[in-house]
């Protein structure tokens, strides 16, 4: 896996390179979004394992399925990729690109998993205090479990604050269990 992360790497700096420089960040992060789930079809990663495919025809085929969603610029990515047989790299291509896109326009895309809905009043709290805590822009995504009894679990890149009461429950039994 941090092989594949460090091959990819290099691809989405340059990609996000070209986006900042024609002004196209959200552009390509749809392309790029759109061309991770078309490598991602089984029957897509199959085909590029198919010798009898040149780069070519693999990348035009990418590019047909993506239709009108791509431009110049990003079909030719798309046949560089092809030429040096990375295009089932795209997903890790796509996730890299979007670090490189938050730390530029400081923002952090955040996770919260509450036990039961938030209210918009409560997600403009928590959304505003996150981005005090991150110093960036929070674009926020929310989700129920149940199985957390109470509390949430926000989750930002690395960091995971577990304010859920299973886990407070989970670590008071690990501490009374050393």
């Amino acid at each position: 896996m941090a092989e594949r992360a460090t091959i990819a790497r290099p691809y989405a700096k340059a990609a996000f390179q070209y986006a900042r420089d024609a002004n196209a960040f959200a552009e390509w992060s749809r392309a790029l979004k759109t061309l991770a789930e078309i490598v991602a079809d089984p029957r897509v990663a199959e085909l590029t394992k198919n010798p009898s495919l040149t780069a070519a025809d693999l990348a035009g085929l990418v590019i047909d399925v993506a239709g009108a969603k791509l431009d110049a610029g990003m079909q030719n990515f798309v046949r560089v990729l092809a030429e040096n047989h990375r295009l089932l790299l795209l997903p890790e291509i796509a996730a890299h690109y979007e670090q490189f896109r938050s730390a530029v326009e400081n923002t952090v895309d955040v996770e919260v998993t509450s036990a039961v809905p938030l209210n918009e009043a409560q997600a403009q709290k928590l959304k505003q205090a996150l981005s005090t805590r991150l110093k960036r822009e929070v674009h926020m995504r929310t989700a129920v479990d149940s199985a957390l009894l109470g509390g949430a679990v926000v989750r930002a890149g690395d960091l995971v604050i577990d304010g859920s009461l299973k886990g407070r429950l989970e670590r008071l039994a690990t501490e009374l269990g050393s």
